[in-house]
């Protein structure tokens, strides 16, 4: 789904045509005077819109600091699912993995909401952002990457986890934090799974070891939860398994963007080769 796509829907769901686009990823995002709306991708993550909305609740039941609804039930626009927010206050600063940190702990020691939450099936989407890709992708790679999948749920299937597993954020980066006058709301909720707590820490361990979060910030989140997940021996198999789907939802852009393309085939480049060390763009 493309800006123009996208703003075609808004259209037909009322939404005044000059809403500003905010991102563009698995969902298009715009904001509206004091709403935001987000647009899914397809009729596939309808499912996925109500129960995020179901998430959101729950959170302010509980007193999490998280984005509020403003519509209760999701929209089904042509074929698109669209859900509406309560746009928060500017920011007042970038989120920092100290302020992940805290809103992790807080999520960490809930109980299991009322409503069923799914297992963090993160390598679920892999096939199809890999039939997204097309043949903008070789396929070769796909086929890799497909293998890599299979291995990596296997290996996932068998770990022991360190901490009681329970909800999670399931997408657990600074960028889904914003930092407003009352302090870090938690952002973007459609991820959110009942699993291993450490689906959520192996991000920014990750973030550490490919995207460049220097040392001592990767610190600061681990001081600011009290746990280092990198200790855990199940740690490498969940870093193998995200690293495998974030390869695979970047493709999902390749027919449309370049840059999208290149990157892909660095990432995938790098884990034929085994090397951890290549650093990987945010995209």
């Amino acid at each position: 789904m493309d800006e123009t796509r996208a703003r075609e829907v808004l259209t037909a769901a009322g939404v005044p045509a000059d809403a500003r686009l905010l991102a563009l990823g698995e969902n298009a995002v715009f904001g509206a005077g004091d709403v935001v709306v987000k647009i899914g991708r397809d009729a596939e993550l309808l499912g996925r819109a109500e129960r995020e909305l179901s998430v959101a609740q729950w959170l302010a039941e509980a007193g999490v600091p998280a984005v509020r609804p403003a519509d209760p039930k999701p929209r089904l626009v042509e074929g698109h699912p669209v859900t509406v927010w309560h746009r928060l206050p500017d920011a007042v600063r970038a989120a920092e993995p100290a302020d992940l940190a805290g809103l992790l702990r807080l999520i960490h020691a809930l109980p299991p909401p009322a409503f069923s939450l799914p297992r963090r099936e993160l390598l679920g989407g892999v096939e199809r952002w890999l039939r997204l890709a097309g043949d903008a992708i070789d396929p070769a790679d796909a086929a890799y990457l497909r293998e890599r999948r299979d291995g990596f749920a296997e290996a996932a299937a068998a770990l022991i986890p360190h901490l009681p597993p329970g909800p999670i954020h399931g997408d657990a980066l600074p960028r889904n934090v914003h930092v407003g006058p009352d302090g870090p709301v938690l952002v973007d909720l459609e991820t959110f799974s009942a699993d291993f707590r450490e689906h959520d820490l192996v991000v920014m361990a990750l973030s550490r070891d490919r995207y460049g979060l220097a040392p001592e910030a990767y610190a600061s989140f681990t001081a600011a939860y009290g746990w280092d997940v990198r200790e855990w021996e199940g740690c490498g198999v969940l870093r193998g398994a995200r690293e495998t789907a974030s390869c695979a939802w970047v493709a999902q852009h390749a027919p449309t963007n370049p840059r999208a393309l290149a990157e892909f085939r660095r990432r995938v480049s790098s884990l034929r080769d085994n090397d951890p060390e290549v650093r990987w763009h945010p995209f």
